[in-house]
């Protein structure tokens, strides 16, 4: 069986010990704490930086259009929020890569490696083809839900083209998967990098009319983040294919042959983790709704925190990431002593971080949110000051969104993801929104009322899945040696 898995000759060496000297802290065992770090680190940090310049492909989109006109910022916050919660149901399929690869390094099945990524694959390319006539009919829909007719009609515009990166988008989110698992993140960062790039100047050029191109504003916006997001599946593809580590894996060797028993694998663990983003997605989108009958000024500055805090999140959903792989070795090489104090280090780098982000968010946030705009216009000093409230709400919740994500990325290390979705679904959408809209409607707070729903659904969900991981970690021997973290 290996031998057709298209392992080579050296098929007969013990598959773990292979691995292990290949894929460097991926693989190995930290004994301290300060092993767990930089083990975590090494992963965390180029997944970090990716998840940062993926998430500046769209703070680019959200700046030059801010300073394009208030109007087309305001469709675009709607309509990369409708095209984000589509996104994060479909990426659940290539998150569940991320554990599954981990899982079948750490016991040595390499051949499992290539069959989960191309499923994956399989599963992202039709979740894309299914959606796109949501993005098609975007305009009856955010009419029905009471948008501003001329900031519906752009959106519109936007996402029939914006969707068609949708395919293209979900099969890097898998490429990312397995390549992080292997430990190969520092070329998911890389071909990021270079997306933000293509992107910037695609952006001036389309959507301003620049260097003899036509003055597209929205439309030309889409354009250019789909021609980023291709440019990063070729990369990302050609890099598997050529690099000696990952070519001996064949990940689209055969790709048309199913593998029926890997693909109701990855389905089963991805649905819930597709859902759990939603439930959590859900609630910014539901916000962003909201927002929209408040008018525009409040919408786009909704839109400009919502980028900021998205930026915060994206440290925290990297550290998650590195915990998700790290859990993923530990189970599988069955090491339930570097799984647990593994988790702590992670939680602890995480809540390090969450310290300067409420800190920027509190002491300097009008300059922050003036990157966004043209402050030559007149709604720029509305937008700031309404934005400034936002972002000291936003300060309230960095903990309790910190510890979700963490605990979402060590619970599916552990491949536990359906308990988790009952959570975040009762977290989100049983408290948090309809928290959200009784402070803002009923109550009449507004845009913080709005907001402070978010918290409580967030704290919640931190709350409830943070417990969840505690009970369901493996507990070491009783002499099993030192706890180096304690507990």
């Amino acid at each position: 069986m290996l031998a057709r898995g298209g392992v080579g000759p050296d098929a007969a060496r013990p598959l773990v010990a292979r691995h292990r000297p290949r894929y460097g802290c991926a693989m190995t065992r930290p004994s301290s704490t300060s092993d767990h770090v930089r083990a975590i680190l090494a992963l965390g940090l180029p997944l970090i930086g990716s998840h940062l310049a993926q998430m500046s492909l769209h703070v680019t989109d959200t700046v030059m259009l801010g300073w394009y006109g208030v109007t087309e910022l305001a469709s675009v916050v709607l309509g990369a929020s409708i095209f984000f919660i589509t996104f994060i149901l479909g990426a659940g399929f290539a998150q569940a890569v991320m554990p599954m690869v981990a899982e079948a390094l750490g016991r040595g099945d390499e051949a499992q490696v290539r069959r989960d990524t191309r499923m994956g694959l399989w599963l992202s390319i039709g979740f894309g083809a299914a959606t796109y006539p949501v993005f098609w009919w975007s305009g009856a829909l955010l009419l029905a839900l009471r948008q501003d007719p001329e900031v519906a009609a752009l959106a519109q515009d936007y996402l029939r083209v914006a969707g068609l990166g949708m395919i293209p988008a979900l099969l890097v989110m898998v490429l990312k998967s397995t390549f992080s698992a292997l430990g190969r993140t520092q070329i998911v960062l890389w071909a990021t990098l270079a997306a933000v790039a293509v992107n910037a100047v695609l952006n001036w050029a389309l959507i301003f009319g620049k260097w003899g191109a036509p003055e597209l504003g929205v439309t030309g916006a889409a354009l250019a983040s789909v021609a980023a997001q291709t440019m990063s599946l070729l990369a990302l593809a050609l890099y598997a294919a050529v690099q000696p580590a990952l070519c001996r894996f064949h990940l689209f060797q055969r790709f048309w042959r199913p593998d029926w028993p890997a693909l109701a694998r990855v389905f089963a663990l991805g649905w819930p983790i597709g859902l759990t983003g939603l439930a959590e997605g859900s609630i910014f989108q539901a916000a962003a709704l909201m927002m929209g009958w408040l008018g525009t000024v409040p919408l786009a500055a909704h839109g400009i925190a919502l980028e900021i805090t998205a930026l915060a999140f994206m440290v925290h959903v990297g550290i998650s990431n590195a915990a998700t792989i790290r859990t993923g070795h530990a189970d599988g090489a069955g090491d339930p002593r570097g799984l647990r104090d593994g988790a702590r280090v992670a939680i602890g780098l995480s809540l390090a971080v969450c310290f300067v982000i409420v800190t920027l968010f509190l002491t300097v946030p009008q300059q922050i949110i003036a990157l966004f705009l043209d402050l030559s216009q007149p709604e720029s000093a509305e937008i700031i000051a309404f934005g400034t409230i936002l972002l000291a709400l936003a300060a309230l919740f960095q903990v309790a969104d910190a510890m979700q994500v963490m605990a979402l990325g060590l619970l599916r290390g552990l491949r536990d993801t359906r308990v988790p979705m009952a959570l975040a679904t009762i977290s989100y959408w049983l408290v948090g929104i309809p928290t959200s809209y009784l402070l803002a409607f009923p109550l009449g707070l507004g845009g913080p009322g709005l907001w402070l729903g978010l918290v409580i659904g967030l704290t919640l969900a931190g709350a409830l899945l943070m417990i969840r991981f505690w009970l369901r970690a493996p507990r070491p021997p009783v002499h099993s040696g030192p706890n180096i973290l304690g507990g």
